[in-house]
């Protein structure tokens, strides 16, 4: 059985993802997500009225223009998880093929309010629900297979594609926890059976490859946030507080630790309230009966006039704008163009390291600088990262054992540290260590 990879998107940048690996005649598309980077730098920009093709030319989404030039039928479409730069390109892209979204239940849910959405194309794609440790056929020899894995949001999977010639592996994202605050520890028991089964290629997500050590389990991260919020029980003005949408469980934290000292948590913000508005509609997650969830802006601006006429020392928000985004609650906040007024002395603490791209270190840099000409002190970087560092990607390349390589998800600088891991363990650049670029397919058998 021919074996063929098209690395559409995410192979020169982090974002944009999509890869599509074709076994024989049947194909499987793994992600379709979006840039945030190149959305963000236009402040007028509505990506859910946009055509497709102008999104490409903005390098927003995978150009899959490529997959014209691929000979077989699209079985499926795999998002791994509920990131837009895996998600996002979903209702731009997802209508060309006659294939199910075949998803996690988060991530299906996430991509069905994504669908809702759109503006411009009607997606009509069914959307199968499938949990991790499941498996289901594709075509006649191939088995598409959900292995568990933990990173910053919750239901994230790796997908495996059983094939004749070997199992391929699409390791996008991933950090190795085995204590995580919600769901189950990364199954590294059927990583290795899978491994000692036959791994014919590996494609991982090399974001954090170039840094040493392991990466430290959600739970480091909520013992720190614990240990800071227990510092300020005392403090009697305002605390705010910024994390990824998305990462349900830091949110879970931030919420029962506002409880802890005495504040009432509020949520703030268009994706604080979809995220968690979606985890707790799917039995996901339990939030306090009380908790306000507000997305509209004329709701944030209501709670916000709340919080200054009963006290910010009584309040919690925990709002958008971990990455300075222009829009977000937090970078108005430092903007003054919310009734929240920040005094000096009020504490502002970001849960969230920067994504690794300029785009966001610049706003990042902008909306910490306006936050602290008002006055607020900022603590910065209460986060652990979600995705592997070098010692992970050799314990991941010990279990598996791959043929085949291909790293992903960074630009080629990114990939430097995993090339010198993999190059340590034999593997060889051209021959099974496959260093590629957006539009590029890859022969393998």
């Amino acid at each position: 059985m021919e074996i063929e990879i098209a690395t559409i998107g995410g192979y020169e940048e982090v974002g944009r993802q999509m890869t599509a690996v074709r076994a024989g005649d049947d194909i499987v598309v793994f992600d379709m997500g979006l840039n945030l980077s190149k959305v963000l730098i236009h402040d007028d920009v509505q990506t859910e009225r946009m055509h497709s093709l102008d999104l490409i030319d903005m390098d927003a989404i995978p150009d899959d223009r490529v997959m014209s030039d691929i000979d077989g039928t699209v079985q499926a479409i795999v998002p791994t998880h509920g990131h837009l730069d895996h998600i996002g390109a979903i209702p731009k892209l997802a209508h060309r093929y006659d294939a199910p979204i075949v998803a996690s239940p988060f991530t299906l849910a996430l991509v069905e309010e994504e669908i809702d959405d759109e503006g411009k194309f009607n997606v009509q794609n069914d959307l199968v629900e499938m949990d991790a440790g499941e498996t289901m056929s594709i075509g006649d020899e191939v088995d598409l297979e959900f292995v568990n894995v933990t990173h910053s949001t919750i239901d994230a999977i790796n997908p495996v594609l059983h094939t004749p010639e070997g199992a391929i592996v699409y390791g996008l994202d991933k950090r190795m926890d085995h204590t995580p605050v919600i769901g189950d520890p990364i199954d590294m028991d059927r990583f290795r059976e899978i491994g000692r089964e036959g791994v014919l290629c590996y494609i991982e997500d090399c974001t954090n490859a170039n840094k040493k050590g392991r990466t430290p389990s959600e739970a480091v991260a909520r013992s720190e946030l614990r240990d800071l919020m227990l510092s300020l029980e005392h403090y009697d003005g305002g605390i705010v507080a910024t994390t990824f949408a998305s990462h349900i469980a830091r949110v879970v934290s931030l919420v029962e630790f506002a409880e802890e000292i005495g504040r009432q948590p509020v949520l703030l913000g268009r994706s604080m309230e979809k995220y968690s508005g979606t985890a707790e509609r799917i039995g996901a997650v339990e939030f306090p009966d009380d908790l306000g969830m507000y997305g509209h802006r004329k709701s944030v601006d209501r709670t916000f006039e709340r919080i200054m006429n009963e006290g910010k020392e009584n309040f919690l928000p925990v709002v958008t704008g971990h990455q300075g985004e222009p829009r977000a609650m937090l970078t108005r906040m430092g903007r003054g163009e919310t009734p929240y007024e920040l005094d000096k002395g009020d504490k502002v603490i970001f849960s969230a390291g920067i994504i690794p791209e300029p785009t966001n270190e610049g706003q990042r840099y902008q909306s910490e600088t306006l936050l602290g000409m008002q006055g607020a002190r900022i603590y910065d970087d209460v986060h652990v990262s979600g995705h592997l560092r070098r010692e992970g990607h050799y314990e991941m390349l010990d279990a598996i054992q791959p043929e085949h390589l291909i790293p992903a998800h960074q630009d080629m600088a990114g990939f430097s540290g995993y090339v010198d891991l993999a190059t340590s363990q034999g593997y060889e650049l051209d021959e099974d260590l496959h260093i590629t670029s957006n539009g590029n397919t890859i022969q393998l058998v």
